[in-house]
């Protein structure tokens, strides 16, 4: 059974929906509705659908010059739909289809492709980018030189008109499609996922859609012209499955979904458990799909109870990566008790090379026979967002626990009532230790192993070891084998946290130093990215509030980086456990504070510290450290970026980061300015103040999102009725509404009305000193018209400050040390008589 802890897997979000309707199977009609058989000049007709002729009149095409190509190749006679690959248009210079739209949403965008040669047009060897909205929806890298190729996107548009743009990357290159879809998307059929807002304007690529038990399903048997493949190439071990197939009704109900949530052909087939009649049949029925790592998917599983005679009678687990999902899960009681009736659960989870979906008999109910099914799976990928681990240090040696919960979204009659509840609470427990194995190859995209210097030298000119002697500021490298010794041969009870690059370890080295030991996963390409960033960021940079990077190890297949240990672990396990411990002492509000002023140094150093800004874009509480002394530390730069050049505001960049800290103006335009790690620490800051994850399915629906909730409270003036209970009688009224302030303003809609970092950084010391009231009056006795009027120099000066003195192993100067005879406490101390304390 696979019960092993995931390790990729972050299970964000589960929402349940009943499928209760009652309609024909009628096709949809679409209120926008362009199908286009691009390169043809009559029209065509694919199953019950007619694809226009290429010839613009309700949308136009803007393209300096294109040539209409076709071709009699036998290769596409296996597709689904050959005649749309017979024809292309040949774009030799950037190009745009536009459509008009007359219904905003949700709208599917499907693309046909296929590369064959045409006089001198050669497009196997084309090179070019589809983009919509100025969002890239794919290269040609993605699309087969040999084959067909069919992408479904789906995607937000909010304006009257759709631009699709090809662009060749080269003056010498071309671009080509052979066939376009611009489709209206049902209403409430994805977005329903998007609890908390986290998928309403996101991107979404099919990348499989799967019958299970049953054959394929065309377009014309589905209301919304979807296909879906059989499952039998995905099934691990077909001979723990059967197929099984309904003749009967599939009840539908008033008020809920409709048939275009999936064709009946997908409800009315399932694969269950073999041998279903066996009383100890313990075994699971395991689905395996290849999916990239670091990337984030959703997940949508389909159901109908059509196995069983009686209500009552199945009670299963369902398993994503191994971690149990959904416990003992009773169609019929989530289903208006009813059989045969439709329900689909949607889950988001990170990507790996074998994403593995598992059903399996309950574990605790005895009293019936063992089985399991599943009728369809969808998996759409969320374009650009992961969901990093941090490379955060505890510790504490206890064993890590998977939770798993769940939202419930039932739809009973015409009222649709959404009711919260834990469905699951899976513990998952290391048990056996890893046995040593030899180091496996990194592989590239294109399935080509390289050497480390091969690697780095793709794009840039600069391999790992020569990034570590230009700089000179870290020169250890470190051989394998003393790594080994280290961690006592990476033993998993030395495991301190997990991320998209790999596990992290807790070491000690020959002369007692404790290091964090974080070894990457060979099969992770996040990893090979992750490992050239952090070597390039680190190395270049020393702060007091960055995390040091000791060393590195490249040794053979191995990338390892090796950094200084941090006892206390994470903030995040401090507020509210989530780490290796989670009975750690309660923080002071000062201790909060101190954290915070910490963080925001090294984050204000990372956008000033060089001639181009570094945006962190993984800011969240699980990233900042603490020493023996609880000094911050902002740590793992993996996901890091580049700042804009002078001239640009921003950089475009592919949404990346983790749910609940995002910044929704980066979510919504992918466009990554500075201002999007201040609204992630905007977030921390939150989190700080209340104790309590960022985003909690366990509360009620407006509770859920914390960002949202908190600033609900901060608009009112009351954001000390939902700060930790644990600090009543702690906080300064006047700490806290400067604080809660500063919380406020970091997390405005738009990146141009928030604060820099900086700014950020002068309020929360202000907070602190005003926290300390009594100390910073004792200081107060100097001219209080010369030190306010001393105010705005010394802000500058403060700035300058948190940046000076910092390179090449250098310690930054204290904020808290006075500047050009200027006391920070004097000119706190009349800020803090202005507050009227």
């Amino acid at each position: 059974m696979f019960t092993s802890p995931i390790n990729l897997f972050k299970l964000c979000l589960l929402i349940t929906h009943i499928s209760c309707f009652v309609q024909t199977c009628i096709a949809a009609d679409p209120v926008d509705n362009y199908l286009i058989d691009c390169g043809s000049p009559t029209n065509t007709t694919v199953f019950t659908r007619t694809f226009a002729a290429d010839n613009p009149s309700t949308w136009s095409l803007s393209a300096p010059k294109s040539v209409l190509a076709n071709t009699t190749n036998a290769a596409i006679a296996s597709s689904d739909a050959p005649s749309l690959y017979r024809t292309a248009r040949i774009l030799t210079a950037s190009s745009s289809y536009t459509f008009p739209i007359k219904k905003r949403g949700r709208h599917w965008v499907r693309l046909y492709f296929f590369p064959f040669t045409y006089q001198n047009f050669n497009l196997p060897n084309s090179n070019f980018t589809v983009s919509a909205q100025n969002t890239v929806l794919l290269d040609s890298n993605q699309l087969s030189t040999t084959t067909t190729t069919f992408k479904e996107f789906s995607l937000i548009i909010d304006s009257d008109s759709f631009v699709l743009t090809f662009a060749p990357s080269s003056g010498s290159s071309i671009a080509y499609v052979n066939a376009i879809e611009v489709v209206s998307v049902p209403d409430g059929l994805t977005d329903d996922a998007s609890k908390g807002q986290l998928l309403t304007t996101q991107t979404l690529e099919t990348v499989y859609r799967v019958n299970m038990g049953g054959p394929k399903v065309l377009p014309s048997n589905d209301t919304l012209s979807r296909t879906w493949v059989s499952d039998q190439g995905f099934l691990v071990q077909k001979n723990l499955a059967e197929s099984f197939s309904y003749t009967g009704f599939i009840n539908y109900g008033n008020g809920g979904s409709t048939r275009d949530t999936a064709p009946d052909m997908v409800y009315r087939t399932a694969t269950e458990m073999a041998q279903v009649n066996v009383s100890n049949g313990n075994f699971n029925v395991t689905w395996e799909f290849n999916l990239s790592p670091g990337s984030t998917y959703l997940v949508r599983t389909h159901f109908c109870d059509i196995v069983s005679s009686a209500l009552n009678n199945l009670y299963f687990n369902l398993y994503i990566e191994g971690s149990l999902a959904v416990k003992d899960l009773d169609l019929s009681t989530i289903s208006v008790n009813t059989l045969a009736s439709p329900v689909f659960m949607d889950f988001i989870a990170d990507g790996s090379s074998k994403f593995r979906i598992s059903i399996g008999p309950s574990l605790d109910i005895t009293n019936i026979m063992p089985n399991g099914i599943l009728n369809g799976l969808e998996i759409m990928k969320l374009s650009g967002v992961t969901n990093g681990g941090g490379a955060s240090s505890n510790n504490n040696k206890k064993k890590k626990t998977s939770v798993v919960w769940a939202i419930v979204g039932a739809v009973l009659g015409g009222l649709s009532v959404i009711i919260i509840v834990i469905l699951a609470l899976a513990a998952c427990t290391r048990k056996a230790k890893k046995k040593k194995q030899h180091s496996k190859t990194w592989v590239t995209n294109n399935g080509v192993s390289q050497s480390l210097a091969s690697r780095f030298s793709y794009r840039t000119t600069t391999t790992a070891a020569s990034l570590v002697a230009l700089n000179g500021n870290l020169n250890i490298r470190f051989p394998f084998a003393a790594l080994q010794e280290a961690t006592n041969n990476f033993e998993e009870s030395s495991v301190i946290g997990v991320g998209g690059f790999g596990k992290v370890y807790r070491g000690v080295l020959s002369d007692a130093t404790k290091v964090a030991v974080k070894r990457g996963n060979p099969r992770s390409q996040q990893g090979l990215t992750e490992f050239r960033t952090e070597i390039e960021m680190l190395s270049n940079f020393r702060h007091r509030h960055l995390v040091s990077l000791i060393g590195y190890c490249d040794e053979g297949n191995e990338m390892v980086l090796v950094y200084e240990y941090m006892e206390e672990g994470t903030l995040k396990s401090h507020l509210y456990g989530g780490g290796c411990d989670d009975n750690l002492p309660n923080l002071t509000w000062k201790q909060r504070l101190e954290i915070c002023v910490g963080a925001a140094r090294g984050l204000h150093y990372l956008h000033t510290g060089s001639t181009k800004a570094i945006i962190h874009r993984d800011v969240k509480s699980a990233n900042i450290l603490l020493d023996e002394n609880l000094m911050a530390k902002v740590a793992d730069f993996g996901l890091s970026k580049t700042g804009p050049e002078l001239d640009q505001t921003h950089v475009s960049t592919a949404v990346k980061g983790s749910f609940g800290y995002l910044d929704p103006e980066y979510f919504r335009r992918q466009q990554l300015t500075e201002k999007s790690d201040v609204y992630s620490f905007g977030v921390v800051l939150l989190e700080t103040l209340c104790a309590r994850p960022v985003i909690d399915p366990t509360l009620a629906r407006e509770m859920v999102n914390l960002a949202e909730w908190a600033m609900k409270w901060l608009k009112r003036g009351q954001i000390e009725q939902i700060m930790d209970p644990r600090l009543a009688g702690d906080v300064r009224p006047q700490s806290l509404r400067k604080f809660a302030e500063t919380a406020e303003k970091c997390l405005a809609d738009y990146g141009v009305d928030r604060p820099s970092m900086g700014d950020v950084l002068w309020n929360l010391e202000y907070a602190l000193q005003l926290q300390e009231a009594a100390s910073a009056a004792a200081d107060g006795n100097a001219d209080e018209e010369d030190s306010t009027n001393q105010i705005p120099e010394l802000a500058s000066r403060v700035m300058l400050a948190s940046t000076m003195n910092v390179r090449d192993g250098a310690v930054g100067e204290s904020l808290g040390e006075d500047l050009s005879g200027v006391s920070m406490s004097k000119v706190f101390s009349q800020l803090v008589k202005s507050e009227g304390r």
